[in-house]
């Protein structure tokens, strides 16, 4: 009964896509069909994850439903079994023969093959070891379908390896098994390694064709690259394209728009956008809201932040700790009241295996400013635990201006020398810094050590420390240290203050 409904099903989806099924001449265990003109639907697509581009369409038939059901079980336990070889290329294949021949024979259109790629996307390097043998194995007795080299070509590109991609596309193309999804792979793989200009002359190929058109999907994909590029103008050209030829746009079409206005800074647009999916028949999802939070949190529009992460925070905690950083980097850029504990209050969120260092230099900055030292002191601490060092002179005076203005010169002359050892980087300010808060205590020995410490690290004395100095020895009426000083300044070619000997 079951094998009866299968071929109904079979029979009516080639119906539907006006698909011409011909004899095959195969052992009946390995029979397919070709499928040479896939139906325009991208409501499975999403541009952010190359492989899902390119997932299996079934009907809601009841019937094939239970069958698609079955089917992904039967596919996840042949998976969890490759998942524990450890991408041992022997024993994956000792697996696939003992359990993989028998599972693909039942399903002999290829879908187990698609499916087990799907649900293996995670996992790139063991599906492209699946799908090797899969192309070395079985192809000569039943032949690949275009949805198997599409899949292939998608894990191609996923791993980088253009090469593969394309002589695989070749390959598929030799066969005859041109079709807009192989085109759709190959663009999408060209787009994640940021060959946008390949993509869209690999569009134009497609326009050419005589067997297969350009579907949505394939101007999403499209859409994305430009918008990566920033070319919004080519990205908004396109979607012109689209509504002129009344093709339904998806909300991967929107994303696409999205992700481009983001990318090129274009909040208005990005906002505009959004509007309109809104007050549109195709509603934003989850994915939309993740992309309108991260705009919103680079644009510095905290408010409108707050209300998308209000609508997906518990997706956005459990799942999305890249964009948890975000946020706090735009509360960390805005001088809003409070910001501190809504920092601190997000970074409860990341675990401490996601430590990042340049998160933490932020978060230095924050404390600092904020004159919080206790809480600086603790990133630094662990900026030093994790072997993170600082490059730039704006993070170190940030650093030394809130030591100055607590007025903590012990705990500064601390800092500065494990800076020293940490290989952060050392300017003059930290110095004389050191030098003026010494003097405002009369702890005048320890100010003449920082000349030390400065040549022990090759930091030639400025025009600047021997003002520090002159104006300390008069301060305290240290008139013989004062005369050396200005001796000093004369030796080497600075300009003495006329008032520098006057105590």
């Amino acid at each position: 009964m079951m094998k009866r409904v299968w071929r109904i099903s079979e029979f009516q989806k080639c119906i539907n896509t006006r698909n011409i099924i011909t004899k095959p001449s195969l052992p009946v265990q390995f029979i397919r069909h070709v499928t040479q003109s896939p139906g325009i639907d991208g409501k499975h697509t999403t541009l952010s994850d190359i492989v899902s581009l390119f997932s299996d369409k079934w009907s809601h038939n009841p019937a094939e439903t239970i069958l698609k059901k079955n089917l992904r079980e039967k596919v996840s336990k042949l998976k969890d079994e490759l998942l524990t070889q450890n991408e041992d290329p022997e024993k994956i294949e000792k697996v696939l023969e003992e359990n993989g021949v028998a599972l693909f024979r039942i399903y002999s259109d290829g879908s187990a093959v698609v499916e087990l790629l799907f649900q293996l996307k995670s996992f790139p390097y063991l599906a492209m070891e699946v799908f090797s043998w899969r192309r070395k194995q079985l192809d000569y007795s039943a032949p690949m379908t275009v949805e198997e080299y599409a899949k292939g070509i998608a894990m191609a590109g996923r791993l980088k390896n253009i090469d593969l991609a394309l002589e695989l596309f070749k390959e598929a193309s030799n066969k005859q098994l041109m079709a807009t999804s192989l085109f759709n792979a190959l663009m999408s793989a060209y787009t994640y390694n940021g060959l946008a200009m390949r993509c869209q002359s690999l569009f134009r190929d497609l326009k050419m064709e005589s067997t297969c058109s350009p579907s949505i999907v394939t101007y999403n994909i499209l859409i994305s690259a430009f918008g990566r590029l920033m070319l919004v103008d080519h990205m908004e050209a396109t979607l012109r394209e689209v509504k002129d030829l009344n093709i339904p746009s998806t909300v991967n079409t929107y994303k696409g728009l999205i992700a481009g206005y983001i990318t090129a800074w274009k909040w208005e647009e990005m906002e505009k956008t959004y509007r309109l999916m809104k007050a549109g028949p195709i509603k934003p999802d989850i994915d939309i809201h993740l992309l309108m939070l991260r705009g919103y949190a680079h644009s510095g529009k905290l408010e409108k932040m707050e209300e998308i992460y209000d609508m997906v925070r518990e997706h956005v905690d459990q799942n999305e700790i890249p964009l948890i950083r975000t946020m706090i980097c735009a509360y960390c850029r805005n001088s809003r009241v409070g910001r501190v504990e809504k920092v601190d209050e997000l970074l409860r969120l990341i675990p401490e295996d996601e430590y990042r260092p340049w998160l933490n230099v932020i978060l230095i900055c924050l404390y600092a400013r904020e004159d919080l030292l206790d809480q600086m002191e603790n990133s630094i601490k662990e900026a030093f635990e994790h072997k993170a060092y600082v490059t730039t002179v704006g993070v170190m005076t940030c650093i030394i201006s809130s030591y100055f203005r607590q007025n903590a010169v012990d705990k500064l002359a601390d800092f500065v020398q494990r800076a020293e050892c940490a290989g952060w980087k050392i300017c003059r300010s930290l110095y004389h810094c050191k030098m003026v808060m010494y003097s405002s205590e009369k702890r005048l020995s320890e100010m003449e050590r920082v000349l030390c410490e400065m040549e022990r690290v090759n930091m030639r004395l400025s025009k600047k420390t021997f003002w520090i100095l002159i104006k300390a020895y008069k301060k305290w009426g240290q008139r013989s240290k004062l005369e050396q000083v200005v001796g000093m300044m004369c030796k080497h070619g600075y300009g003495v203050p006329l008032d520098a000997c006057n105590l």
